[in-house]
């Protein structure tokens, strides 16, 4: 899987999502601008021993990142997603996609010729928006689920 937080500001966000790629294997990329830098101290605590395990990208503008990945499916999250997102039937390479967090993703980003699909996590009504480190990890979760947490090292 590969998660791509388009222009996150956040750091606590983005380093738990640099501890969630290296436990599930996921990728993660970034689009700029971010509202950090990697020296953040508020990054490096939430992503803790993790920044060496992940692979963590940072691309400077959404087309090259898509220059990079060629993704075949790409799946936006956003509170006004027609699907939802157990409906998916993730394959592997799939972009995960994920605004920032005071305004999700923009229209135009929405709108792009790669996005496959608005995807959106339930919420009771009248809720803006779950965490953004929170909703990578439901989705993130649940993609590996429908593949057996293949690589997993439990027991």
């Amino acid at each position: 899987m590969r998660i791509l937080f388009h222009t996150p500001e956040i750091p606590g966000n983005t380093g738990n999502a640099i501890r969630l790629a290296a436990i599930t294997g996921a990728e993660l990329h970034l689009v700029e601008p971010l509202g950090f830098n990697f020296d953040d101290s508020h990054l490096r605590r939430a992503g803790l021993d993790y920044h060496d395990l992940a692979v963590v990208t940072v691309h400077p503008d959404l087309q090259t990142a898509w220059a990079a990945l060629s993704p075949s499916r790409v799946f936006a999250f956003t509170s006004q997603g027609s699907v939802l997102y157990t409906e998916v039937a993730y394959q592997p390479g799939d972009v995960l996609m994920f605004g920032r967090e005071s305004t999700g993703l923009d229209d135009d980003v929405l709108d792009d010729p790669h996005v496959t699909a608005q995807v959106r996590l339930p919420m009771q009504p009248g809720r803006r928006s779950l965490n953004l480190a929170n909703a990578a990890s439901i989705a993130v979760f649940e993609a590996w689920r429908q593949h057996g947490f293949t690589g997993d090292g439990g027991a």
